[in-house]
């Protein structure tokens, strides 16, 4: 099986489902990674940052050992200035390259609007005439996006739990190398976080550790 993880920002990725890529990984399966937006000096990071980023992002490359990845490097917070034209075109040349069967994307749920966006262009994938190989596509949760959003007609509603329990630490060890996105509780991207999100999705669910999703659409 072909996966993928689009990530509106790097870190995204392992926070949504992080634990499941690494299972997935384990079970024979290719795993890719499509990544959006970068931290570049046209967002206004300082180029000593950009680069750090840049070193952090061809570790996580290493330790998910990922078959292909792919940094669209559209700017970070910028992407409601984008065309959606280009965007869409952005996506689709990847995603026809590698024919992906089942992806992960970001929750419509989110507060960030990159997060949305990418989530908006993403639902195009349901389109099965046009993308007929893909079969099964599933939002992700992330921590400090998609938790913050709280209007009532807007929540995360799992109804999919993967079972990670083997891979958690794994996990929680790769976001450690994202130095400049983790910070001490109560931050919300914190490692207590992390582990507290997996454990309540873990108790959901029957596992010690899960990771949970909401099932967008699946063709059996």
């Amino acid at each position: 099986m072909k996966v993928l993880v689009v990530s509106p920002h790097p870190d995204d990725e392992t926070l949504g489902c992080g634990a499941t890529l690494l299972k997935h990984k384990k079970n024979g399966d290719k795993v890719f990674w499509l990544n959006v937006t970068s931290a570049g000096i046209n967002s206004g990071y300082p180029r000593m940052f950009s680069k750090k980023r840049d070193q952090e992002i061809r570790k996580v490359c290493k330790a998910y050992k990922f078959d292909g990845h792919l940094n669209l490097n559209f700017p970070t917070k910028f992407l409601d200035q984008i065309p959606t034209s280009n965007l869409i075109d952005s996506f689709n040349s990847y995603i026809n390259k590698i024919k992906p069967e089942k992806i992960f994307i970001p929750s419509k749920s989110d507060i960030h609007s990159d997060h949305k966006i990418v989530f908006s262009i993403c639902h195009n994938f349901t389109k099965s005439f046009r993308y007929p190989f893909i079969k099964k596509i599933l939002a992700y949760e992330t921590l400090s996006e998609t938790n913050f959003n709280f209007s009532n007609n807007d929540i995360f509603c799992p109804n999919i739990y993967e079972d990670v329990t083997n891979f958690f630490i794994k996990k929680m060890k790769i976001m450690k190398i994202y130095k400049s996105e983790l910070k001490k509780h109560p931050f919300p991207r914190s490692v207590d976080s992390m582990k507290s999100l997996g454990i309540l999705r873990g108790s959901q669910s029957g596992f010690k550790y899960s990771e949970a999703f909401e099932l967008i659409k699946e063709i059996k």
